[in-house]
């Protein structure tokens, strides 16, 4: 059966969310339907899962943050993986949570596959009865 499929990419860092991008869409089955959103930041990734938490069967969350000076990266990381969780337990919805957490840019170029990852779980989660 097709499902429909929703993957927001946030892409502040666009080299990175390519990656991410295009290791995710390698293993999402061609069958599927599949919109993708851009949105500026990661922050912005629940908000708009939750907006069309109806109109989709899952989703994947792809993005980067990587740590700067400030605790920025602490609040952003935790609030966008908190609210990611919130939203698919509490709408019984796989999200694949492939937003990648760096200390550097190095990491993030090594890690930027991490797509794939995010793609197989969802694959799982449908795949169940």
């Amino acid at each position: 059966m097709k499902k429909k499929c929703l993957i927001v990419v946030a892409d502040y860092y666009k080299d990175i969310a390519k990656g991410l991008l295009d290791s995710a869409l390698k293993l999402i089955p061609k069958s599927n339907i599949i919109k993708i959103v851009r949105v500026p930041g990661v922050f912005e990734i629940p908000v708009t899962i939750s907006k069309n938490i109806k109109k989709y069967d899952a989703f994947l969350a792809l993005g980067c943050v990587i740590k700067g000076e400030t605790p920025h990266f602490d609040f952003i990381s935790q609030a966008s993986t908190n609210a990611i969780m919130d939203l698919s337990v509490l709408n019984k919805k796989p999200i694949g949570n492939g937003i990648i957490t760096c200390l550097n840019m190095s990491q993030a170029k090594f890690r930027k596959k991490k797509g794939a990852e995010a793609a197989m779980a969802v694959n799982s989660i449908l795949s169940q009865k």
